[in-house]
């Protein structure tokens, strides 16, 4: 697949974030570049600047492991980086086609099977829910579905939290940390884009929000990525409160692509407080629901 613009925009991107002293480089009177020139990744990558200036055009397609690892060192690259980075010489190698997640174009047309239902069920202390690398959110326990409130409470959200993030004023209040929320949730779908670049509803989405949203559109030109496996996040819940929460994500090894993330409070903590709260009002409206009369004949 064609993906030389995405290369050669990551490429430029990490070249320009590296400073000469960080690099060991003499800085020199005049430099006419942000961070390091193509001769210097160059040097460092024990390459001549000839092949990376290739590479830095985007033509990653048969580029052995070892001249990427080279590069991932030139350019200093964290971890989630280097994978980026393996994920689009796959890419560009056509090799992804085995490893790429099965396509769900429309999210309703997954449904968890029961055993994973039970699953998010039987999680009764904190939010519990299924995402995809779009994030969509797919399936959840009734905690979940409680402490995700304001997004499902906008129908065009589609509850999708990147869209929550960036086009409902709500999220500006359920998420004090705006920002780092909004670098999150663009570094995601970054990494899914990068990982998965044949979802047309990932491009759509990523078109959606770069028209809309101003602050997307400068996060999304940034081409930052990043791992999102745990950590902790402070919210602040139109019914409880605040509350700042611990998570872990945990890839699903039988639904390639969907990611399990699981809250919890500490222990004896005002938001485990928040959170017990949270289920009582929950089980209490899913109550009321059962108990009124259905108006179908």
């Amino acid at each position: 697949m064609d993906n030389r613009e995405e290369v050669r925009e990551f490429l430029t991107s990490r070249r320009a974030k590296i400073t000469p002293d960080q690099a060991g480089m003499p800085t020199g009177p005049r430099r006419r570049v942000p961070g390091l020139r193509r001769s210097e990744v160059a040097a460092l990558a024990d390459m001549s600047v000839e092949y990376y200036a290739k590479l830095e055009r985007g033509n990653l397609a048969g580029v052995s492991p070892a001249v990427l690892e080279a590069l991932a060192r030139a350019l200093r690259l964290d971890d989630a980086e280097r994978a980026h980075l393996l994920n689009l010489a796959q890419v560009a190698d056509g090799s992804d086609a085995l490893t790429r997640p099965r396509r769900r174009r429309i999210k309703d047309q997954w449904t968890p099977h029961r055993s994973l239902q039970w699953t998010l069920d039987a999680v009764t202390a904190g939010p519990a829910f299924v995402r995809n690398g779009r994030m969509d959110i797919l399936a959840a326990n009734q905690l979940g579905r409680a402490f995700y409130a304001d997004i499902h409470a906008t129908p065009g959200n589609q509850a999708n939290l990147a869209r929550f993030n960036f086009l409902d004023p709500a999220s500006r209040r359920f998420y004090p940390d705006w920002d780092l929320f909004a670098d999150m949730a663009v570094a995601i779908l970054r990494t899914e884009a990068g990982r998965n670049p044949h979802d047309k509803d990932l491009h759509d989405l990523v078109g959606e929000l770069s028209t809309r949203s101003d602050e997307f559109r400068t996060r999304w030109g940034a081409h930052d990525v990043r791992h999102h496996g745990t950590g902790t996040k402070r919210f602040h819940h139109q019914a409880v409160g605040d509350l700042t929460l611990a998570f872990e994500g945990l890839e699903m090894a039988a639904e390639p692509g969907l990611t399990l993330t699981i809250y919890t409070a500490e222990p004896g903590s005002p938001s485990e407080e928040g959170l017990r709260l949270l289920a009582s009002l929950a089980a209490t409206q899913a109550a009321d629901s059962a108990s009124e009369p259905s108006t179908t004949s």
